[in-house]
């Protein structure tokens, strides 16, 4: 994203048979993206496909280049850092104990890991951008900015944002909901250390709520 936004400004102003197709692209990858993840087995491989979904937004964001736009792009860019690698953290920490990362074979964790399913819950809630988290901040001004260059990307924004909902809340009822498997009766518990380090990526997640302008770059 940083690189995308040095080499996006040196064409400014953009030609507008360089802006259109590049931006086509980026949100045509939202939404094929965002369906495969509805689809996936493997919860690492859907963790890292829904990172090229929220990046598609973030592309498309630099390329317009308006003020709203870099600002969204940014917010964007800080938030699903900290969202994403707290969502691989977190499917480290099932495979440590489960040896597999098939959805189908890990359900029910929250019967053996309550405090763990809590963070699931947390993080997934941030992924799908719930209010007053900055990943929803981001997301409104990235669709402002496109709805603004472009009416009819409202449609594939609006459908990009309902699939990310579908597919975070299909990710945490596959692997805590339900019946816990036999074979996973006893698990070794979890550590401090791993609460902690989601104790480092949410929490800044939730003071940046109370100023994104350090993120954003909004300092008036």
């Amino acid at each position: 994203g940083y690189g995308l936004i040095r080499i996006s400004s040196t064409l400014n102003p953009h030609p507008p048979n360089l802006m259109f197709p590049i931006i086509i692209l980026a949100l045509w990858g939202i939404l094929m993206t965002s369906s495969i993840c509805l689809r996936q087995t493997d919860l690492k491989a859907l963790v890292a496909y829904s990172s090229v979904s929220h990046m598609g937004l973030v592309a498309a964001a630099i390329i317009v280049q308006t003020p709203w736009g870099l600002t969204g792009a940014m917010t964007l860019m800080v938030a699903h850092g900290l969202t994403s690698s707290a969502l691989f953290a977190l499917a480290n920490t099932n495979y440590e104990r489960t040896h597999t990362r098939t959805l189908l074979l890990v359900r029910g964790l929250q019967l053996a890991f309550p405090l763990m399913s809590t963070w699931w819950l947390l993080t997934n809630l941030t992924n799908m951008a719930m209010p007053p988290t900055i990943n929803l901040l981001g997301e409104l001004f990235i669709i402002s900015t496109l709805f603004n260059w472009s009416t009819p990307t409202i449609i594939i924004t609006g459908m990009g944002t309902l699939i990310t909902a579908t597919y975070s809340l299909y990710m945490f009822l596959m692997t805590q909901r339900g019946s816990i498997s036999t074979q996973f009766q006893l698990l070794p518990p979890t550590h401090t250390r791993e609460h902690l380090n989601l104790t480092l990526h949410l929490l800044p997640l939730g003071l940046l709520i109370m100023k994104p302008a350090l993120v954003s770059g909004l300092f008036t």
